[in-house]
C-alpha cells in the first residue's frame, strides 16, 4: 500500500469553502458516472476532471495511482473549491481512496472535506441482487490485481464468495470506437466463458469499470439468462443522494447552478470530442496541468 502522504493540501481559500462536485477519472469512463449523477442531481453544479494524459491507470502501481489521485483531489479541492470529490474510478477508488480518506484529509487545513469512491455503493447492492452468493467482478487488470471488491463483498457479506476477471481488451475496445464492432464479440465472449468456467454458480456480475456499460450490448449477448449485472452509474447516483441527505453540511456547500465544467491533462479537442461521444451531447474542456 501507499506510504502516508509527506505532503499536505494547500490551504483552502476562504472564498472556495462553497464550490461544485468534483467528478475524477483517469480517462473518460467515469463520463458515464457524471452523466447519472448530472441525471439525479441536476441542481448541483460540477467539474470533471479526466487525467487522459496519463491513463490509463490500471497497470499502474499503487504509489503511481495513488500519486496521481492525491494531485487530482488537490486540484479539485485547491483551486477548483470542491468541497466534495467523488472518484468515478475503480482503479482510484481501488488503490488510492483509503490512504486519501485516511492519511491526507484528516491533516488538511480543512478535513471536512470529503472524498468518495465507487466500490462500497456498488458492493452494497449485492445482498438484493444475488440468490447464490456467488459473484462474479470484470475490471481492468489494476482493480482486479487490487482485490478492492474482493475484500468489500467479504466485509459486508462474509457468506458471499467473489471471482475476479480482468478484461484487458475492454478499454481499447470503447475507447477506440470498436465498442459495436464485431471484434468486440470475440473479446466479450471470451472473457464472459471464463469467469463463469472459473465458477458457474455466479448469478450477479459487478461491471467493475466505468468504461463496460458501453460494452452492454455485447455483454447481454453472451451472458446466460438469470444473471444480474451491476452497472455502477445508477448506484453511485443513488448513494450520493442518500449521503447528501444524511450529511445536510455537505450538501450545504455545494453550490447549486447546474453547471458542469470539463477539465483534462490531454489535448482539449481530442478530450470534448471524445467525452461527448460519452455523453451524449457537445461540451468543450479545458486544459490542465497536474
Amino acid at each position: 500500500m501507499p506510504e502516508k502522504s509527506t505532503s499536505s493540501f494547500a490551504p483552502l481559500d476562504s472564498a472556495l469553502k462553497c464550490g461544485p462536485i468534483g467528478v475524477f477519472d483517469s480517462g473518460y469512463g467515469g463520463l458515464t458516472i457524471l452523466k447519472d449523477l448530472q441525471r439525479r442531481l441536476p441542481e448541483f453544479d460540477y467539474v470533471f476532471l479526466g487525467d487522459n494524459a496519463r491513463a490509463p491507470y490500471g497497470n499502474r502501481s499503487f504509489d503511481i495511482v495513488y500519486r496521481f489521485t492525491l494531485e487530482a483531489v488537490d486540484r479539485l479541492m485547491n483551486v477548483e473549491g470542491c468541497p466534495l470529490v467523488i472518484l468515478a474510478c475503480n482503479t482510484a477508488s481501488a488503490k488510492a481512496l483509503r490512504t486519501i480518506q485516511q492519511n491526507d484529509l484528516p491533516t488538511s487545513v480543512d478535513p471536512s472535506r470529503r472524498v468518495l469512491g465507487v466500490i462500497r455503493p456498488t458492493v452494497e447492492r449485492l445482498g438484493a441482487l444475488s440468490e447464490s452468493g456467488h459473484i462474479g467482478i470484470f475490471g481492468t487488470p489494476g482493480t482486479i490485481r487490487s482485490e478492492s471488491y474482493n475484500m468489500e463483498i467479504a466485509k459486508l457479506f462474509p457468506r458471499f464468495k467473489s471471482t475476479g476477471r480482468a478484461c484487458p481488451m475492454w478499454v481499447p475496445l470503447v475507447e477506440n470506437g470498436e465498442a459495436d464492432s464485431p471484434g468486440a464479440d470475440y473479446f466479450v465472449k471470451q472473457e464472459i466463458e471464463r469467469l463463469l468456467a472459473d465458477d458457474p454458480d455466479i448469478d450477479a456480475i459487478i461491471l467493475g469499470c466505468t468504461h463496460y456499460p458501453h460494452l452492454l450490448p455485447k455483454i447481454k449477448k453472451y451472458l446466460p439468462q438469470g444473471i444480474n449485472l451491476i452497472a455502477q452509474g445508477e448506484i453511485v447516483a443513488d448513494s450520493l443522494d442518500d449521503y447528501l441527505h444524511r450529511h445536510p453540511e455537505m450538501a450545504e456547500r455545494l453550490t447549486r447552478g447546474g453547471s458542469c465544467r470539463y477539465l483534462t491533462t490531454e489535448n482539449p479537442a481530442k478530450f470534448s470530442e471524445m467525452a461527448s461521444k460519452f455523453i451524449g451531447t457537445d461540451i468543450a474542456a479545458t486544459e490542465i496541468k497536474l
